[in-house]
């Protein structure tokens, strides 16, 4: 029999378990609903969540006092119980009532989209910059929603310290609270104003970044072409700060910057935190944007990098298309008696390489960094790349090449 030492310690091993809640309306089919909660639940298996279901529901705008209707509320609370659900995530940003709302029916932990994306990021932060840059955001999101959290302590039963506090102490937490973020962003400039030092100090060699959405497989490139040991792993933002190795390709030296990934629906909070990270993407000659070939809705995950990029005014630059994982990529075949309309589920990978390398002014790859296929020919292409960029930068000094 298990002592009660290895029971705790198989209940800390044990996952949480949650259920996911998206709605599908005018803006959002029923595809991109599905396609976002598949997300949501990567997102909740990187952050240590099990997801046991989904639910959706269509509608024309998600309820403003519970997200869904009444419903589907007592749908989900009669499988909450069932189960035992430790937590309920939305996949939109709950305001401060519709979370109050929800709480008091559901009595589980609530979560919304930017919520979990927040206690993931701060779990990865590593560096004083990515740790500054998390709280200062998580802050920001917390403060709004302060009231909603004093409400939850007030149904807490019994128990020293755990009456509910007044007016007055929410308003004290709120302005401890402001009082945090005007220190956080005073530290913020000064940590951005030693990474502008930093990347004054590297000399005049072309700076080049690798950018693309989250888990396509930025660092297992970057460590295969720095040979370096960038932390990589199959989870989302495995990566949030940006790392910069110096590489050389046949004698031609250049910087090489690993940055955090993009995602949809990013907190816009993170958003504002994290441009000063952007500044790597801002400030380099060539970008190298990553694409995952074996997600369904890669051409995506390529919009939502290309509008962050115009964003941060980084569109024009000069872009070598990667296009990663070919080695994972699958493809519905058709028959040749098959009259259906041929659609991009049934592109082969020739079909691809053919459709992006006819594009104009597109430089692209196809490549597996995992099984190391075509590397070789990658090599070639950055080092052609950066020596364009080099003989533009410094045309008198050729001797490199």
């Amino acid at each position: 029999m298990a002592g009660k030492g290895e029971l705790v310690e198989t209940a800390r091993k044990e996952q949480e378990t949650a259920i996911l809640v998206g709605v599908i309306t005018q803006r959002q089919t029923e595809e991109m609903a599905r396609e976002y909660l598949d997300e949501l639940a990567f997102l909740a298996l990187t952050a240590g969540a099990n997801t046991l279901r989904k639910f959706t529901q269509k509608l024309e705008h998600p309820d403003p006092k519970t997200f869904v209707r009444s419903g589907k509320m007592h749908e989900i609370e009669h499988f909450v119980k069932e189960y035992e659900v430790d937590m309920v995530i939305f996949d939109d940003d709950l305001s401060p009532s519709q979370l109050r709302n929800i709480e008091q029916i559901l009595e589980v932990k609530i979560l919304d989209r930017s919520n979990l994306i927040l206690d993931i990021f701060a779990s990865r932060a590593r560096t004083a910059h990515a740790k500054t840059q998390v709280e200062l955001a998580q802050y920001q999101y917390l403060l709004p929603r302060l009231t909603n959290m004093w409400t939850h302590l007030q149904k807490q039963k019994g128990g020293i310290g755990m009456k509910g506090p007044g007016e007055k102490e929410i308003e004290t937490d709120r302005r401890i609270i402001r009082d945090k973020i005007s220190l956080l962003k005073k530290n913020l400039v000064k940590i951005d104003r030693q990474k502008a030092t930093q990347r004054g100090n590297r000399g005049q060699l072309i700076r080049a970044s690798l950018i693309g959405y989250t888990n396509v497989g930025k660092s297992t490139m970057m460590n295969l072409l720095t040979k370096s040991e960038v932390f990589a792993e199959d989870k989302l933002f495995a990566t949030l700060d940006t790392t910069v190795r110096k590489v050389v390709f046949e004698n031609l030296p250049f910087l090489l910057a690993d940055t955090v990934g993009f995602i949809r629906k990013l907190p816009h909070d993170l958003v504002e935190s994290f441009k000063s990270t952007l500044d790597e993407v801002r400030e380099s000659d060539l970008l190298i944007h990553v694409v995952d070939i074996s997600h369904p809705n890669f051409e995506n995950h390529i919009d939502v990098v290309n509008d962050t990029l115009k964003e941060i005014e980084s569109m024009n630059k000069p872009t070598i298309m990667v296009f990663n994982k070919i080695d994972a990529y699958q493809y519905e075949e058709k028959e040749e008696d098959d009259l259906s309309d041929f659609t991009k589920d049934n592109y082969t990978l020739q079909d691809w390489e053919n459709t992006y390398m006819a594009k104009d002014n597109v430089k692209c790859i196809f490549i597996s960094a995992q099984e190391k296929t075509n590397i070789e020919e990658l090599r070639e292409l950055f080092y052609e790349e950066v020596k364009k960029l080099h003989i533009e930068r410094y045309p008198h000094n050729n001797f490199l090449y």
